[in-house]
């Protein structure tokens, strides 16, 4: 095998809790993650020469050291003393810098490629040893599915499946700066915590509508005002039909659970032409079997 093609998923946050703020500087935090059926292709192939390189159809997408995919295949390249050089294709869809995990998970894609492509014979949980190092969001996109996150986001406990529905994602025009909503967020008390326990009971009951209900992002209080078309988009699908409507991470992107994909269709529409967001698509929950040891 000199390639490998695969697709890396977005996540979204059914709810996200951060429960306090280490002396390093991360966060403690309590979230339900779960993989949606959006997703940027990832090419990996085999090059003679030793160099890693990185294309996107994103020209404004760093391509070089700055980029995750990047960092994982030096990662692996360095701790194996592979020979080989890799060429990484990024096709990407996944809204960047949205609060989707794109980079985390093109960078579990070529963890999990890599392994494959030069047969190092690494576990999921050698994988997500690995990916940790990269970013906090990394070894849950080795894994995917439903999943409870702890710690700084590497404590992954597999939950049961999300009910199916459909998924309404909308990214507005604006850019916003992790680490500014964090900051901000150590600045203030945190007077709300989202009902995660609710989420799990939900989970367990197989209940769409009281996954929906118990929803919630404790970093909404802090991008929200500085980004009010948030509000727009959440009250546009609520209006539209959706169970919930909730910011995904630390935003900018919105996203809403709909029994209906047609309701899910109008909302799309009504949010198009009111130009709130331009990136705003029609998707669903992805399931994983969990005897599978696969991405």
């Amino acid at each position: 095998m000199n390639q490998i093609e695969l697709r890396a998923l977005a996540k979204i946050n059914l709810g996200l809790d951060v429960l306090g703020r280490r002396e390093n500087g991360y966060h403690d935090v309590r979230m339900v993650m779960q993989s949606v059926y959006l997703y940027d292709d990832v090419k990996i192939e085999k090059t003679e020469a030793p160099d890693i390189t990185v294309s996107s159809n994103l020209n404004f997408l760093p391509t070089g050291t700055d980029n995750i995919a990047y960092k994982a295949a030096e990662l692996l390249k360095n701790e194996f003393q592979i020979k080989d050089g890799v060429k990484i294709v990024l096709k990407k869809h996944i809204p960047v810098a949205a609060g989707l995990a794109g980079g985390s998970s093109n960078a579990a894609a070529v963890l999990f490629g890599m392994n494959r492509l030069f047969r190092l014979g690494l576990s999921q949980e050698e994988l997500k040893e690995r990916g940790v190092k990269l970013g906090a969001d990394v070894p849950y996109c080795i894994m995917r599915g439903t999943v409870l996150a702890e710690g700084i986001g590497e404590i992954l406990k597999p939950l049961p499946q999300m009910p199916k529905c459909s998924v309404l994602i909308a990214k507005p025009p604006v850019s916003v700066s992790t680490k500014a909503v964090y900051e901000a967020l150590d600045a203030k008390a945190i007077t709300s915590h989202p009902d995660i326990d609710g989420i799990l009971e939900g989970l367990e009951r197989g209940s769409l509508k009281q996954v929906a209900a118990s929803m919630g992002n404790v970093l909404e209080d802090v991008t929200i005002p500085m980004h009010p078309v948030i509000r727009e988009i959440k009250q546009e699908m609520m209006a539209a039909g959706a169970l919930n409507a909730m910011m995904s991470g630390s935003g900018p992107t919105v996203f809403g659970l709909f029994e209906s994909r047609a309701d899910a269709r109008k909302a799309q529409r009504q949010i198009r032409e009111k130009s709130l967001a331009r990136q705003v698509y029609v998707t669903s929950i992805h399931s994983v079997r969990r005897d599978q040891d696969v991405l």
